[in-house]
């Protein structure tokens, strides 16, 4: 406001020089200039009786324009250098620019080494850090960071985990990573996360939440020892990593008047689940495995890990419609098959083209979301079949793909697809997309 007011006077003033005295518009913008400023110079002309009294009210409203906006950019100076939070801003804003950077949750020994180590290779990262301590090391540092807590949503936002490529969750404990990962998968279903665990035990946890994979530096280190001691006539590395996990899909139930949970002990909980209780979230607070004698209150949140076939719990939205899911990326999978489900569809999952066919056969959904690049065949040749078929003729087909090309469309829509989805950040908007079309 103050810049206007002051523009505005300048323009004001020079024309009315050039108006009533003839002035050029480079002397009326000089005469101008040096009345508001009051510097006290002479006329560059003698005025006439209709300049002088214009002069006056120039005087009297540009003068206080000038103490106006001094005024306004004195206390915008004052107030920055008063501020202690005033780098936060200025960090944010830094932040935003960044495209392609690694998110790294926590600044300790392993979140320090990895920071370290993308620094010496040049690539961009943000480190988000708790503790008021570490944020001052940080600044130290020169990274770019930010003071909050890994595991909100709205911390990773300012972080920038639309635009991120990955991110790394090495928190203090297993919960606090859990959670991380939860949350990181929800707002970025393309994103590759890594995540740290202390226990064994946590890593299929880890998994299930939406890790594409995990770590542990403890096993990691034995690992290495052992490594050591391999011979070609006794152990292979081969025999070191056997993984082998089960296909479930946590997802969050809020606990509402309606609820058949509200005073339920977690014992009593688990026998009307059917599914596995991985935490509560009450408030600010995380209980990660609740004990036996925690009691389930009106305005938890329930960590509930699920099967692709089980059905939804009865509080969920109630629909008939089914949709079939084909996607060989396993946390692709799980991420989607949990937003459907809190959509209140029936989903039946398959990781390729085979199986799948078989699955849109069998079932013979309200619709099907299929991957183009699937394992065994493409999910053209997927949609080629179900279309031969005329008894599947009214289910609707969504071609699932990373890039959307002039040709996949025309190929697309000669196999008879519905509708082209390109991945994105945005997961909820094409689980919306797809129901809206359905509907």
């Amino acid at each position: 406001m103050a810049i206007g007011l002051l523009l505005f006077f300048l323009a004001t003033g020079t024309a009315g020089y050039s108006f009533f005295d003839g002035y050029s518009i480079l002397d009326a913008f000089y005469m101008t200039v040096i009345t508001i400023s009051t510097v006290g110079y002479g006329e560059i002309q003698p005025l006439s009786e209709a300049g002088k009294i214009f002069t006056i009210f120039l005087i009297m409203s540009g003068v206080g324009s000038i103490a106006f906006a001094v005024g306004a950019f004195t206390e915008i100076v004052v107030e920055r250098a008063a501020n202690p939070n005033r780098w936060k801003k200025t960090m944010e804003k830094k932040i935003s620019k960044l495209r392609g950077h690694v998110i790294i949750c926590g600044h300790g020994r392993v979140g320090a080494a990895a920071a370290e180590f993308l620094k010496d290779k040049g690539g961009d990262f943000v480190v988000i850090e708790s503790s008021a301590e570490g944020i001052k090391h940080l600044a130290e540092l020169g990274y770019h960071f930010l003071q909050g807590d890994g595991t909100r949503e709205e911390t990773l936002m300012k972080a920038g985990i639309k635009k991120a490529s990955a991110l790394l969750a090495v928190l203090d404990s297993d919960p606090d990573n859990l959670f991380a990962v939860l949350t990181a998968r929800e707002l970025n279903p393309v994103l590759r996360i890594i995540a740290r665990t202390e226990y064994p035990s946590s890593e299929s946890r880890m998994l299930r939440a939406g890790a594409d994979s995990v770590i542990s530096p403890f096993v990691a280190a034995g690992q290495r020892v052992a490594e050591s001691l391999l011979t070609k006539k006794t152990l292979s590395r081969d025999n070191l990593v056997s993984t082998k996990q089960e296909l479930l899909f946590p997802k969050w139930f809020e606990v509402d008047e309606q609820s058949k949970f509200v005073n339920l002990s977690i014992p009593d909980a688990r026998k009307v689940i059917k599914g596995f209780l991985l935490g509560i979230r009450r408030g600010s607070q995380d209980m990660l495995m609740p004990r036996d004698d925690v009691v389930i209150q009106l305005g938890d949140s329930l960590l509930i890990s699920q099967s692709n076939r089980v059905v939804p719990l009865d509080s969920s939205p109630v629909t008939n419609k089914k949709i079939v899911l084909i996607d060989d990326n396993p946390v692709i999978l799980r991420l989607y098959t949990r937003l459907f489900q809190k959509a209140g569809y029936n989903i039946f999952s398959a990781s390729n083209g085979e199986d799948g066919y078989s699955l849109i056969v069998s079932e013979v959904p309200d619709a099907a979301v299929i991957d183009f690049h699937l394992p065994d065949v493409t999910g053209l040749s997927v949609c080629r079949k179900v279309r031969a078929l005329p008894e599947l003729e009214k289910i609707k087909l969504f071609l699932f793909t990373a890039n959307e090309q002039k040709d996949v469309k025309k190929r697309a829509k000669a196999a008879g697809v519905d509708k082209v989805v390109v991945k994105s950040p945005e997961a909820g908007e094409i689980v919306s997309m797809v129901s809206d079309y359905l509907a």
